[in-house]
């Protein structure tokens, strides 16, 4: 338990960040590594350790590879420099999958990822109004609300509030309390909601319309999915915001591009390790301007590969979650787990079968319906991280790590309840994931030539 409580107090400080208040930074007190040893070294002493995921492999080894890019480029102690700067989200990855052992505890992490989120809603709104926050922190200059830290750009808000947004439907869903918590967190939703129109962040309004299809795909199919999101965008495009200026040839969107493109020629240019983490900047006026650009540019094939498995297994355990489903027929629910994805192979459908006999245990077809929910959310979470993520250099923020320490712990815990679950073998999927890689290599490539003739 203690770990737990460790981990959860260092999430709230590394998203709230009291510690970087008017009223507390002169304190000088290093809170954030305070509660992160006390969360590892709580974790270190406590039985309970779990590496069965890919990520627990890969994650360390991606983080070598970041050191490994700055020494093999010339910079010895810039490697031990990025080593010390990304332990920390390694760290707290580990102590935050590990702790997250129970459907509460998940269900409390999304509160205080939703909560924080919305306090710094509030405090966005009170921004716009009075022209400075009550962390002292001021709009931008182009009136965009902002906050502290990690989260002083705009465009970093907006993908918290993003990936907030499905937690808060998820905890409205739950009801309770007469109805007062199901409006409690429609009103929190709604309200992140308005935090991105504050932020004015294209990406983060382009991420709400790609969650928004991905949820109605898993609802309602296809076309529903893709005639309601085209809907949403040419809603947010009427809006007065920086949407409506979104064009190839708009300065901010061909700065993109240009970068885009560079960081393909450093990739070209240094193709197994790139030019060293960090690097870009020293080769382009400008950051990537993309994530997946960042790491295949200033990690090489080989760092990319490590990336880009990292974030996919984090799609595919939720996938397999929610295409799986036992069958048979159970009273009171004809044909509602058939209908649930795709079918199972024969041997895990029978064994699951047996599994949710409900005469025996009834509560456990419950779970299994409250894990696919939580895995729909935490999925719709993920594409939001991927939109906003496209357009910006987000590829080694903190904020990544712990989103997928949640979804690796779900699939945990959902691995435990239901052992029949298929799981993942790391060494017969990195083949697939070097392939997969170096496909979305040449598509990005291939959309960046159709991009630079528009341009």
């Amino acid at each position: 338990m203690f770990p737990y409580l460790c981990i959860a107090a260092y999430l709230l400080l590394v998203l709230v960040r009291p510690q970087e208040y008017p009223q507390l930074v002169d304190a000088g007190i290093p809170m954030l590594p305070i509660a992160l040893v006390l969360a590892l070294l709580s974790w270190l002493a406590s039985r309970q350790k779990r590496f069965d995921e890919p990520q627990y492999l890969i994650l360390p080894v991606f983080v070598l590879a970041t050191s490994a890019s700055i020494a093999l480029n010339g910079w010895f102690g810039g490697a031990v420099e990025q080593f010390t700067l990304f332990a920390p989200s390694l760290v707290a990855f580990v102590v935050l999958a590990n702790a997250t052992t129970t459907p509460r505890r998940l269900r409390w992490i999304m509160v205080l990822f939703t909560a924080s989120a919305a306090l710094m809603a509030v405090h966005g709104v009170r921004q716009k109004e009075a022209g400075v926050g009550w962390t002292g922190m001021p709009l931008v200059d182009d009136g965009r609300i902002q906050y502290l830290g990690i989260f002083s750009d705009p465009n970093d808000l907006a993908m918290l509030f993003v990936i907030c947004l499905p937690m808060a439907v998820y905890l409205a869903s739950r009801g309770g309390l007469l109805g007062l918590r199901r409006l409690l967190w429609l009103g929190v939703g709604l309200l992140l909601l308005y935090g991105i129109y504050l932020t004015n962040s294209r990406g983060g309004m382009l991420a709400v319309a790609a969650m928004l299809g991905t949820w109605l795909w898993m609802r309602r199919g296809p076309l529903s999915a893709l005639a309601v999101a085209a809907c949403g965008l040419v809603a947010m495009r009427l809006l007065p915001s920086r949407l409506n200026e979104l064009e190839v040839g708009e300065q901010s969107a061909s700065g993109r591009v240009e970068a885009w493109y560079e960081g393909i020629q450093m990739f070209i240019g240094s193709p197994l390790y790139g030019v060293g983490t960090g690097n870009f900047t020293n080769h382009h006026y400008l950051t990537a301007h993309n994530s997946l650009v960042l790491v295949l540019a200033e990690n090489g094939i080989i760092g990319f590969v490590l990336w880009f498995a990292f974030v996919g297994y984090c799609f595919w355990m939720m996938l397999r979650i929610l295409r799986q489903a036992p069958v048979g027929s159970y009273p009171g629910q004809p044909g509602e787990w058939d209908d649930a994805g795709d079918e199972a192979p024969s041997a895990w459908r029978g064994e699951m079968a047996a599994e949710f006999d409900p005469e025996w245990d009834a509560a456990l077809v419950e779970q299994w319906r409250q894990d696919r929910a939580v895995a729909a959310v935490l999925l719709v979470s993920l594409v939001g991280f991927a939109a906003t993520a496209f357009f910006l250099s987000r590829s080694y923020v903190i904020l990544l790590y712990l989103l997928a320490a949640v979804v690796v712990a779900h699939w945990t815990a959902v691995r435990e309840r239901f052992p029949a679950l298929p799981g993942f073998r790391l060494g017969g999927d990195m083949l697939r994931w070097a392939l997969f890689a170096g496909m979305a290599t040449v598509g990005f490539y291939l959309l960046l030539r159709v991009l630079l003739v528009m341009s």
